[in-house]
């Protein structure tokens, strides 16, 4: 499966969970946050497509008393192959400037996948590049206010919150899970 494809491996981890029709997907991104990686509905039955002919999620049509013919897919082996591998990819800088949502949608489906401590050190992963991003934008926000509109001083200042408040939860979540450990041992 291609690097870019989003839609995909949201696809991918919706089936890891549960074998789900193309009409069970599109229910899950038009009512749930996860809509924001879908460019529409319509999009979700082409994504399965190629998903199916890449060998990464296969479809069975399901008897039914009704006229219409139900068509439920589910993760193969290579698609739980490629889901993981997406899944443990390191965070990058260009991660957090460029796929934050991505990022977000990648720790969704880690629990259950790769674990407990892949999860942990995901986080660390996040908050690391976080941390290590904020003072350059810090940096340029002091040197350039002056001459920046306010609109646009403003809205660097809501993403430098941003981040803050991303790295604030990174932290506190990679804290919960050490707990959980500490209070499982």
């Amino acid at each position: 499966m291609k690097n870019d494809s989003i839609l995909g491996f949201a696809l991918l981890g919706l089936l890891s969970e549960q074998p789900m029709s193309g009409y069970d997907l599109r229910k899950v991104f038009t009512t749930t946050a996860m809509g924001s990686f879908s460019d529409s509905p319509g999009a979700i039955y082409p994504a399965l497509a190629r998903l199916e002919a890449s060998g990464l999620a296969a479809g069975t049509v399901e008897k039914s008393a009704g006229l219409r013919k139900r068509r439920v897919f589910q993760v193969t082996p290579q698609g739980m192959a490629a889901l993981e591998a997406w899944l443990i990819r390191p965070v990058t800088r260009d991660d957090i400037i460029r796929r934050i949502g991505e990022l977000m949608l990648r720790f969704a489906f880690m629990d259950r996948i790769v674990g407990e401590e892949r999860t942990i050190q995901f986080l660390g992963e996040l908050a690391a590049e976080i941390d290590a991003y904020l003072p350059s934008l810090q940096q340029y926000l002091d040197s350039h206010a002056s001459e920046m509109p306010l609109s646009s001083r403003l809205a660097l200042e809501c993403g430098i919150q941003e981040y803050a408040m991303r790295l604030h939860w990174a932290r506190t979540s990679a804290a919960a899970y050490e707990e959980r450990k500490r209070n499982q041992s």
